[in-house]
């Protein structure tokens, strides 16, 4: 199923990881089962956001063990997606401990799903460790504002369905950034793949 779907698309978002720390005899099982320039979005474990809610005492170990097995996809390694618990509200002095955990080049993008986290000191701890603000549109929730914390951006499309109108719309929101790439994923339904072909297409 990799590989087939690999063929047709240049990236995908792993859900299990959030469940279950990624290996690395399986990650490299992907890494050479996919083309050169295919690129694995990780989902960071729950251990981190959910459990220790990204407090540094207890979060570090799970940190340096998630980054250091990740290694083995090499170029092939994307985002690493840290999205938070609804509860979870802003924390502004957790999350700036937090961020100075990751390691250079972390690639990481914080998903906030409670509306206090939506406010320019978080935009700046972002900024200034290079991490995106993920821009998530769901079903029971108005979107957040775009707001570009880092030179490329991850976007996760939640809704059921899309028109070809929705897909233009976002495709024109999303061509007026200036990210130099973008991590767009939808929803893992049978639907997901046409809609992702069709996004690309507009661009």
């Amino acid at each position: 199923m990799l590989a087939w779907y690999a063929e047709r698309l240049p990236t995908v978002e792993i859900n299990n990881t959030f469940y279950r720390m990624p290996r690395p005899e399986v990650l490299e099982n992907w890494s050479k089962a996919t083309p050169p320039d295919f690129k694995f979005a990780i989902k960071a474990s729950r251990r981190i956001t959910h459990l220790s809610r990204l407090n540094p005492d207890t979060a570090a170990d799970s940190v340096s063990f998630l980054y250091k097995n990740l290694a083995t996809l090499g170029p092939k390694r994307g985002p690493v997606l840290f999205q938070l618990p609804p509860f979870l509200k802003k924390d502004l002095a957790r999350l700036d401990a937090f961020l100075g955990l990751l390691p250079p080049g972390h690639a990481a993008a914080l998903e906030f799903r409670n509306e206090s986290w939506f406010s320019d000191d978080v935009y700046e701890a972002l900024k200034g460790a290079g991490a995106a603000l993920c821009l998530s549109e769901r079903e029971d929730d108005a979107p957040p504002p775009l707001v570009e914390t880092a030179p490329w951006g991850y976007v996760r499309l939640r809704l059921e369905t899309y028109s070809d109108e929705d897909l233009g719309r976002w495709a024109t929101r999303l061509g007026r950034t200036g990210w130099t790439e973008i991590y767009a994923y939808f929803m893992h339904e049978p639907t997901a793949p046409a809609y992702a072909q069709t996004l690309m297409k507009r661009f």
